[in-house]
């Protein structure tokens, strides 16, 4: 599957953004420890969405407020919807109501040492509003390309993150063939080894 440069950083993006939900984020390691509140939220706070902002290069970000963390937190929701979608028309209704509430204004620009690319929010537009119409043009490609069952949830039982599954045979099971996939696979070898052992 072929995606453009500017693309692939916006799904990287918003998979990102997806990821920073508390729902996301694999249990603590001792749920009954009255220390441990349970996952954190990636975007608890001001700073934390300045950070988020600086991680993937968002341009006019400007001065944020408590306004604009709520409102990026409403859109990572509805993007957590487009991933869980049941089929491609109820992605695309969401990916829709997304874009239209962005009031989407495409234009081509060569900011930043990037090559021409599209974006789809206006120049003043609120960091809320710049994802919802980068992020979910990005995601209208996918299910253009008839590729919404390529928009994916982690199969390993502690963690749910979303990824988007770009090998050539839609065969990607786990968010990181290194951590959640690796893991999983060690715990069945050693699971195979004590049921032959026993």
């Amino acid at each position: 599957m072929l995606i453009p440069h500017d693309t692939r950083i916006a799904l990287d993006t918003v998979v990102d953004l997806v990821n920073t939900a508390p729902e996301s984020e694999p249990p603590r390691d001792d749920p009954a420890d009255p220390l441990v509140d349970g996952p954190e939220d990636g975007l608890a706070d001001i700073p934390a969405l300045y950070a988020f902002a600086e991680r993937h290069l968002i341009s006019g970000v400007g001065t944020l407020g408590e306004r604009d963390l709520t409102a990026v937190r409403d859109v990572r929701a509805r993007f957590a919807e487009v991933f869980a979608a049941p089929d491609p028309r109820t992605a695309a209704d969401l990916v829709n109501r997304l874009v239209a509430a962005a009031g989407t204004t495409p234009q081509l620009t060569d900011h930043d040492g990037y090559d021409w690319h599209v974006h789809y929010f206006a120049p003043d537009a609120s960091i809320a509003d710049h994802l919802a119409a980068d992020c979910g043009m990005a995601l209208a490609f996918i299910i253009v390309a008839g590729e919404q069952e390529r928009l994916r949830r982690c199969e390993a039982p502690d963690c749910g993150h979303a990824f988007v599954d770009l090998s050539r045979n839609r065969s990607r099971r786990y968010c990181s063939s290194r951590t959640c996939g690796n893991r999983l696979h060690v715990a069945a070898y050693r699971a195979r080894r004590k049921e032959a052992a026993g």
